[in-house]
Parts: structure tokens; sequence; C-alpha cells
């Protein structure tokens, strides 16, 4: 499948980009990014330096995902998401001087396999958001989020497990958590959640 690039697109040529993929209008795609085969990069959305994308990634319009930054497969990141980059912000140091690059330290937002970010949502880095995990919409994430949770609120607190259909599960009379649905069985162990041994 060919890679598909807006004209109004600005993507630098040290970036890679991976077959299929398609960055609409407007999007910004820095020096040493690399996205991965069929990611699709929304209207306006915001790539930067030596950010890694895998395979089948969605960045909706206008997500700003700032180094360093890693995606793997399959994350979606919803509509005006945010993926911070430093603890002490601040525009100049101390003594009045303009910050530059090699002021601070860069941190980022490390986003497993499947995972999802919803719209106007902030991740503050440095936070990973575990595999097939899922962040509420307007959700303020300062605390990493354990695979297959879901969150919520300002700041973002876990109010259940999501499947990897992307539905809240349900809990069963044994213990174990249903996905309504695919049926898919899991269970809790030690505050984490797995798919289910039969």
């Amino acid at each position: 499948m060919a890679t598909k690039i807006a004209q109004s697109a600005d993507v630098d040529p040290a970036a890679t980009i991976g077959d299929g993929t398609t960055i609409w209008h407007l999007a910004q795609v820095r020096e040493d990014a690399v996205v991965g085969e069929n990611c699709i990069i929304g209207r306006g959305a915001y790539v930067g330096e030596g950010v890694e994308m895998g395979d089948n990634c969605k960045l909706q319009n206008y997500s700003l995902v700032y180094e360093p930054a890693k995606l793997a497969d399959g994350v979606f990141i919803g509509p005006a998401v945010v993926l911070t980059n430093d603890l002490r912000p601040r525009a100049i140091n101390p003594d009045g001087s303009l910050k530059s690059g090699t002021d601070w330290d860069h941190v980022g937002v490390t986003i497993h396999e499947g995972a999802a970010v919803g719209a106007r949502a902030v991740c503050v880095a440095p936070v990973t958001i575990g595999a097939w995990a899922m962040v509420a919409a307007g959700a303020v994430v300062t605390k990493d989020v354990p695979a297959y949770g879901l969150v919520a609120g300002v700041p973002a607190r876990q109010i259940g497990w999501v499947g990897e259909a992307g539905a809240k599960l349900e809990q069963n009379d044994s213990g174990t958590w249903r996905c309504p649905v695919t049926g898919t069985e899991y269970e809790e162990v030690d505050h984490a959640l797995r798919r289910a041994s039969n």
C-alpha cells in the first residue's frame, strides 16, 4: 500500500515513514521521528523529533506527541491529546536567560500495544500507559496506568478494566472479568489483569 502525504503536511526528510501510512493536512513530523506502517496522522497533528511509533497507530486531529514519546503497535491517540515532555517547564532560566534545548531534560510518555487515549486527555511525562489500557476523554494522567486499566478524571484514577475490544469488563460471580463484546475472560492477580488461563 502506498504512503500518502498531504501537500500541506510538513514531513522532515530525516523522518522515517512506513509503507501505507497517511499524513493529513497541516500535520508536522519532525526530524528522526519513526512512524510505522499503516499509520494515520490526522490534520494538524504534531510528531516530535525522534518520536517512535509502531505499526497501525492513529493520531487524530491536532494531537501533540512530544519527544521522546514511544508508541507501540496499534496505539490510538484521540483528537487534541497532549503527551508532554518536561517535568519543570519554564521559558527562562533563574538568571532570566531564555532556555535552550540543552537547558532541560526531555522525559517521555510510553504507550504500550493497543492502548487508547481519549480526546483532549493530557499525559504528563514520564508516565507509562499499559497494553490495551484506556484513558477517558479529558483525563489528566500523572501516574502509570496498568495494562487493561480504565482511567478517568483529573487527576486520572482507575475506575475499572477494559478488554482488547475496548469495552468495560464485567465481573463474574467467580471473581473473574468478562468482555461483554467478545466473551473473553480475564483474571486479576496482584492488582494486575491478564487473560484467564483455560
